[in-house]
């Protein structure tokens, strides 16, 4: 799903109010037409000829003969003095970027799809959807996981749903739950809307390892019974800011559940998928048939479905199983194809409307998928009614939604003012950062680049280093339990500042160079290669926090001991002191073996945790080693080794407290020549202070919970 956070790869990656000058609206009621219409609308008029380019400036004069032609061109965006896009053009450059990608990515499979003012011009598919036996991807044909792209079929649920009365925007989501679902106040003053649930600000930890996916079917489990056994903490007050939350798109679905009283599925087919025609996109998933879970996929389309891929440099292209994400379905279980997210985009750019006389969803919705649910800072995603702002080349905005699992990447964005929309998805986990940069690519090769993002360093910020440098860590994790751990590790931003005045951020996947957006002290910044943008919180002179472009996530500074340069000095310290232990016993001479009964036995327990320490860290070791394949460690969630490892951490962590208590006794000490040295009673001190400071830090991050997993 989009923003999946991943092991080695954290995931994928956006608002215009009103129809945009000399676009009609269709003389058509504002809201919903009766289900049965939907379900049989009437028959598409011929597609009219795409407009020719022309260059900027009123339309020439048309004759008594051409008026209806003319009118009709009238509408479009490219009418308007924007020069459509040439789809050979298009092609040509398609097929450069993408096979250059796939061969530099190693991508085994893609499909596109690029629409503007109500016509496909291209949709494509290049490499394979299955290597044994093979086949090639066709546009047609071939379903791919579409991922978080899901996400916004419920929200033209829940805001036809909100349109029509049935549910209220500002309301608590509890009123439309069953009780067993229902959110608990957990020490929490307000109550979680339906709208914070279309902003992503219901104030919940993020939870994913061990059960947002499975790929054994018989682990799956109905909506309701998940969203029950999976629930997550609540760990702000909503509406605070955005934190990604799957969890909370699969609420807002079982609500449109409880409110309608019929599946979710049905409901996407009844509402969408059926009126649309869209009869290659399904929520359902292959597999038998069993009680309780949503009927499966089609046997014809599930023929179709292309495989995810996993590139190893060893074996080359793996076909990774189904990823079974039922259980979740509103949030990401989607799968379709390039010609059906063509016709997708083209009615949402339409604003709902299809055919002749008939709309998917009413004025009203559409406008909302366009207006800020919280107004921000220029370039950053507003969350328009649970879709995504896209900042574009040339001052553009596009909004849409992205889509990750753990092998499909896939992107949608949409260019109102260019009645343009382009759809990719990717089947290799590889293919990530070409589904996310296709979009603005194509915006700016045919409609100009945005203007050079500035280069030169601000002076000032340098001697306003201290207001931003420092550790962050993301909302979107665990917060408690060994996936904190991970947490801790992947979401975590250092920021510094350069000499030439800079700011660079720095984190598993890679740095990013930024420059001050105006004033330095304001805290906003631009990206250096490109529209990307980032606004720090200011308190008292000293940043607090910050949000990127999407606001998904915010990063708030963490002190010293949240910061992993703290936990590698003291995993170095500690490992240094536990191989001099080790060493210690084979070099003690006859004079060091003296010592009274008590530092005899705090000798022993402090050799015992050197063990454990080393044993620890070696398990830890052979954990990330082994976490490369972010599937496996999604579906085998904790494993043995990381298991092992943080019970032999606790253990030694544990043992801590009797050195710590046998300090005082062991300075003490008893006759002379019948207690150790000072040189030994300074080691053993120092040694038992590096296992209780690295004991602290790592019962901080969540790595002594081995219960907690």
């Amino acid at each position: 799903m989009r923003f999946l956070p991943k092991l080695a790869v954290v995931t994928l990656v956006a608002a215009l109010c009103l129809p945009l000058p000399g676009q009609t609206q269709p003389a058509l009621p504002d809201g919903p037409i009766p289900y049965e219409a939907l379900a049989n609308p009437a028959p598409r008029s011929p597609a009219r000829p795409r407009p020719a380019p022309r260059p900027v400036g009123p339309p020439p004069a048309a004759s008594a003969d051409g008026a209806a032609a003319a009118a009709a061109a009238i509408d479009s965006p490219t009418a308007q003095g924007v020069a459509p896009v040439d789809p050979a053009q298009l092609e040509a450059y398609l097929d450069g970027v993408i096979g250059s990608a796939m061969a530099r990515d190693r991508i085994a499979g893609v499909t596109v799809s690029v629409v503007q003012d109500g016509q496909v011009i291209l949709k494509k598919g290049y490499g394979h959807a299955s290597l044994s036996p093979q086949r090639q991807v066709h546009p047609d044909r071939t379903l791919f996981r579409i991922g978080s792209i899901s996400k916004t079929f419920t929200w033209i649920l829940l805001m036809e749903e909100i349109q029509a009365g049935r549910i209220r925007i500002d309301a608590p989501i509890n009123l439309y739950l069953p009780e067993q679902l229902q959110i608990r106040d957990q020490g929490f003053a307000q109550p979680v809307q339906v709208a914070h649930l279309l902003d992503h600000s219901p104030g919940f930890e993020d939870r994913v390892l061990g059960q947002l996916m499975e790929r054994n079917f018989d682990r799956e489990r109905p909506m309701a019974q998940y969203l029950r056994q999976e629930r997550p903490r609540r760990v702000r007050e909503p509406g605070q800011f955005p934190t990604y939350s799957n969890y909370g798109v699969g609420l807002a679905g079982q609500a449109l559940v409880y409110v309608s009283g019929r599946p979710f599925e049905e409901l996407v087919e009844g509402r969408i998928t059926g009126p649309l025609g869209m009869t290659r996109t399904s929520f359902r998933e292959p597999h038998p048939p069993r009680q309780g879970i949503p009927a499966p996929m089609p046997e014809n389309l599930a023929r179709d479905l292309s495989d995810g891929f996993r590139w190893s440099p060893v074996q080359g292209f793996q076909a990774r199983p189904f990823e079974y994400l039922g259980h979740l379905a509103p949030a990401g279980s989607a799968s379709s194809t390039a010609a059906d997210m063509a016709r997708y985009m083209i009615v949402l750019l339409n604003d709902g409307a299809f055919g002749e006389d008939a709309r998917l969803f009413g004025p009203a919705t559409a406008r909302a998928f366009r207006t800020p649910l919280r107004p921000n800072e220029a370039g950053i995603n507003d969350w328009p009614h649970g879709f995504i702002a896209y900042p574009l080349p040339g001052g553009r905005k596009g909004y849409g939604h992205a889509g990750g699992t753990l092998s499909f990447a896939s992107n949608m964005v949409m260019v109102p003012d260019l009645g343009l929309g382009v759809f990719i998805s990717v089947n290799t986990e590889n293919g990530a950062e070409l589904a996310a940069r296709l979009p603005a690519q194509v915006v700016a090769q045919f409609y100009g680049p945005a203007a050079a993002p500035p280069q030169t360093g601000h002076p000032d910020l340098r001697r306003l280093a201290g207001r931003y440098e420092g550790h962050y860590l993301g909302t979107r994790r665990a917060y408690v339990g060994l996936e904190r751990f991970v947490g801790f590790i992947l979401s975590g931003v250092s920021v510094q500042v350069t000499r030439d005045g800079r700011l660079v951020t720095h984190r598993l996947t890679g740095s990013q160079t930024w420059l001050p957006d105006g004033d330095p002290a304001q805290g906003r910044f631009i990206s250096t290669t490109g529209p990307d943008r980032m606004v720090f919180d200011i308190a008292g002179g000293r940043a607090t926090a910050f949000q990127g472009t999407f606001n998904e996530v915010r990063f708030q500074r963490v002190g010293l001991w949240s910061r992993p340069a703290m936990l590698t000095w003291l995993a170095g310290l500690a490992a240094l002191a536990a191989i001099a232990t080790l060493v210690g016993l084979a070099l003690r001479n006859r004079r060091d073996l003296r010592q009274t009964q008590i530092q005899s036995q705090a000798s022993l327990v402090q050799t015992i945790q050197a063990a454990l320490w080393l044993l620890a860290m070696g398990l830890f070791g052979a954990w990330i080693m082994g976490a490369s394949d972010t599937a496996q460690v999604v579906y085998t969630w904790p494993g043995a080794r990381l298991l092992l490892a943080s019970a032999c951490a606790l253990v030694a962590a544990v043992l801590t407290l009797f050195t710590l208590a046998s300090l005082l006794s062991i300075w003490r000490g008893g006759r002379r020549l019948d207690s150790w040295p000072v040189a030994r009673k300074l080691a053993f001190t120092a040694t038992t202070l590096i296992y209780a400071a690295f004991a602290v830090v790592l019962f901080h991050w969540g790595a002594l919970t081995p219960w907690s997993s």
